[in-house]
């Protein structure tokens, strides 16, 4: 026998005065949650009432009714009224849309009251982004979004940026396929095309971090606070057709510049015109280069040119300047320390009065027309140009003659004293030259070049990592007089009393300056690069470096300290630690000399305790990680952290896994071969052999991105995350 439905019986809904509502003890909702009251209140002043109340009648004691319901269900939206009815914006007796539930009603208030709150489903973030950008399709701003949702422009922006997504990949959100994060971070490029891709290739790996896909998403791009990005300006790259791509849910550092090939293109151009504006001074060259290497001015001659004078203007400001900072100085003499304001405003007076007294050199126009300019970019980004300096072909011919003459050998020189390797480019018809600062273009190693097998380090790699070496030893050197006199006198007493002529020393004891052919990008700005300029500038500030006589006396009256610091510093530039390639014809280095060269650089690494981690070299991607084979990479990874360690990292393509090693490597102090003493690289040996025991296999405890430890699935982010 066929069960018979239940009817359905619906309660029947009016129009009720606000005066005649009063809110249940009933109602369910005690705490306080999302959307507040005020903003309730104003949505319904906007849109009005969209959902009616749930009241039931009130009964007196003997079960009649009042006329009087009370709300069961709908308690926010009644205070709501309220509040707008205490504005004066609505009216006491206005009808409010009501369902009435019949008082006999088997259904408890508190059910109805819960069921209300309880079966209701939220929106999905995917919808409310669409909803969003739909409103903005139909004319509305962003603005007007955002006042009639009661959130900010910025987080309609992000929400409009989340629904501008490829679609592919919002239909991969909306079926849980990817978090709320990971979609935050395809926002950052707007190429669906490019998004597809690299969702492609992290859907099915362990590395599908955010980060990760920030980085694959943006690793072709620049970013806006590189000094390029500085120097040429943001505003100019993008008015000249640049797209710039912004992080709306992270701080991205002013963002990334899209196209690093427009952006070198308007680097060359501005340096070019500032070069070109340089040009009606009368220099004979001015050399254009992004970057100019370590040392481009060596065995150039620097003009010594005078102070422009003041202005008359100039000089009455300096002296208001300087009277200023006296008055307030003879005033607060007698205190202990200045009061916060006074020390604020002596530091603006002394900033003011050096902007005045830094005033530009004027040269001697004879030694202009035979000198020379250097335009480039300064580390932050703002434009550095150095002037006056002379080539050696470039000196009167009489001063040539001397140089090239018995004069500098009785000096104890040699003709070829201080001359560097890196010169200059010839000189063009308009005395402006536009070259290259950056390093040779080489062909890209591919991921799959090696066969796990341990090969040996690439030539390049070993010379620009041995000339970090040798900068170092002469930092060292430069700080160690008894060891640079030691040093001094093994090479003399080598060339006395041994008759080969296979020298072999890491020490040109003529001091020739030792030019780094090879060397990485960064060295120039290396911590031992600076100590060596520093050091340099305050020896040439102190010495009478014009007149051969003075300098003679100078150096006479030095006390002894001085006298061997002098030593160990000019010694130091004769440092030569240098990986060279081997000619067996007879030119250049012989086999058995680089590994004497090599060998005695040892003996001076341990005289004077160098440590390349405290010299400031790490192993990064570009300076070494992404020039090895991945053999390499596990190798220095394993010897770090161990061999779990390395085995996490083993399935990883070069590039993550290049990048991955940094990280972990990062502070960890490990070296190549290449850089290590060979007296503390056996004690490590030791270490590491009695390491090896039944935990050896073990990771250590590091902290490794969570595609390496886990493949737990993340969860899903709530939607305040987007806010």
């Amino acid at each position: 026998m066929a069960k018979v439905a239940q009817k359905v019986t619906l309660s029947p809904s009016r129009d009720i005065p606000f005066d005649k509502l009063v809110l249940s003890q009933s109602n369910v909702r005690r705490i306080k949650a999302g959307v507040s009251v005020e903003e309730l209140a104003e949505d319904i002043a906007r849109r009005g009432l969209l959902q009616g109340l749930n009241v039931r009648p009130m009964l007196d004691a003997d079960g009649v009714e009042t006329g009087m319901f009370e709300i069961p269900a709908g308690g926010r939206r009644f205070q709501a009224l309220s509040l707008l009815v205490k504005q004066k914006r609505l009216a006491k007796t206005t009808p409010i849309p009501c369902i009435v539930r019949d008082a006999a009603s088997e259904i408890l208030a508190e059910d109805d009251s819960l069921a209300e709150n309880m079966l209701r489903v939220a929106l999905h973030p995917l919808d409310q982004f669409r909803a969003f950008q739909a409103l903005r399709e139909k004319g509305q701003g962003e603005e007007a979004i955002a006042a009639a949702f009661f959130v900010t422009p910025q987080i309609v922006k992000q929400r409009l940026k989340l629904a501008s997504v490829a679609p592919a990949l919002l239909e991969v959100y909306a079926e849980d396929g990817m978090t709320l994060e990971q979609l935050m971070a395809f926002t950052v490029n707007p190429d669906h095309a490019r998004q597809a891709q690299v969702w492609d290739a992290v859907k099915n790996s362990w590395n599908k971090e955010p980060y990760a896909i920030r980085r694959m998403l943006t690793e072709a791009s620049v970013r806006a606070s590189d000094r390029r990005a500085v120097f040429v300006g943001v505003d100019a790259y993008e008015a000249a057709g640049g797209v710039v791509l912004r992080d709306l849910f992270q701080g991205d550092d002013g963002g990334w510049l899209e196209d690093p090939a427009l952006l070198d293109r308007l680097v060359s151009e501005k340096l070019q015109d500032e070069a070109e504006a340089l040009a009606s001074d009368g220099w004979k060259w001015i050399e254009v280069a992004t970057d100019l290497p370590y040392g481009y001015s060596h065995g150039l001659r620097r003009l010594a040119g005078d102070p422009a004078p003041m202005t008359d203007e100039e000089s009455a400001a300096h002296a208001t300047l300087l009277a200023e900072y006296r008055a307030l100085e003879e005033e607060y003499s007698g205190q202990d320390e200045y009061p916060e304001e006074i020390d604020a405003r002596l530091g603006q007076l002394e900033m003011a009065m050096e902007d005045l007294e830094q005033r530009p050199l004027i040269y001697d126009l004879a030694e202009v027309g035979r000198a020379g300019v250097f335009v480039t970019l300064d580390r932050d980004g703002s434009l550095a140009v150095y002037r006056g300096y002379v080539q050696p072909e470039d000196e009167p011919r009489e001063e040539t003659a001397v140089q090239d003459g018995d004069g500098a050998d009785a000096m104890g020189q040699g003709g070829d004293v201080g001359v560097s390797s890196w010169k200059p480019s010839a000189t063009s018809a308009g005395g402006t030259v536009i070259t290259s600062g950056g390093q040779p273009i080489g062909a890209e190693a591919s991921d799959e070049e090696d066969d796990g097998a341990l090969k040996p380090l690439p030539e390049r790699l070993v010379m620009e990592l041995t000339a970090h070496r040798t900068l170092a030893l002469r930092e060292a050197i430069g700080r160690s007089p008894d060891v640079a006199l030691t040093l001094l006198l093994l090479k003399l007493v080598t060339d006395t009393f041994r008759t080969s002529s296979a020298s072999g020393s890491c020490l040109e004891a003529s001091v020739r300056h030792v030019y780094m052919s090879a060397q990485a990008p960064d060295l120039k700005d290396s911590v031992v690069a600076k100590l060596v300029d520093e050091r340099h500038a305050a020896w040439e500030a102190d010495l009478p470096l014009g007149d051969d006589a003075a300098l003679w006396d100078y150096l006479t009256v030095l006390d002894q300290g001085s006298r061997f610091a002098l030593l160990a510093h000019c010694l130091s530039f004769g440092i030569n630690a240098l990986h060279e390639k081997v000619n067996p014809y007879g030119a250049g280095i012989s086999a058995s000399g680089l590994t004497r060269r090599i060998a005695h650089a040892d003996l001076v690494a341990r005289a004077v305790d160098l440590d390349m981690v405290e010299a400031g070299w790490e192993p990064t991607v570009d300076g070494y990680l992404n020039r090895v084979p991945k053999a390499r990479i596990l190798e220095a990874v394993r010897e770090a952290k161990g061999e779990g360690t390395a085995q996490l990292l083993d399935h990883l393509k070069k590039g993550e896994m290049a990048t991955e090693a940094e990280r972990l490597l990062k502070g960890s102090g490990w070296l190549p071969e290449v850089l290590r003493r060979a007296d503390l690289a056996a004690l490590d040996g030791e270490a590491i052999a009695e390491g090896q025991g039944e935990d050896a296999g073990q990771p250590e405890d590091v902290d490794l991105p969570a595609f390496l430890t886990a493949d737990l699935p993340v969860s899903a982010a709530s939607m305040m995350a987007a806010e």
